[in-house]
């Protein structure tokens, strides 16, 4: 009887070192890295009269897209100012995507 509870202890030793090391194996989804805007600031948030500005430290020209909470595209523009005008989005959260060379960035953006 102790011979068949031995048997039993290595065989789910065995059967759970198997399941772990098969866990350990599998590759993690592998993330597009891209650089961050230096400097980068995004004001006033919350947005109240229908103007954003967004600045960084090089002042280059910028892709801007915003999406609503359920990512649908609701605005997408070119911007060489600091100035976004975003007077036609309804009152929200939305996520915005400043793209500036071979930077980017995504920050919370509040329309009230």
């Amino acid at each position: 009887m102790v011979k068949n509870y031995f048997y039993i202890t290595i065989l789910l030793v065995f059967f759970f070192s198997m399941s772990l090391s098969a866990q350990e194996n599998k590759q993690q989804p592998r993330t597009q890295e891209t650089a961050s805007i230096e400097g980068l600031s995004l004001y006033p948030n919350p947005v109240s009269n229908g103007k954003v500005y967004i600045s960084s430290k090089n002042d280059l020209d910028k892709e801007i897209i915003i999406f609503d909470v359920l990512g649908k595209k609701v605005l997408q523009t070119m911007i060489s100012s600091r100035e976004l005008n975003v007077s036609n989005l309804t009152p929200g959260v939305y996520i915005i995507k400043i793209n500036e060379n071979d930077a980017s960035a995504t920050r919370k953006l509040i329309v009230r």
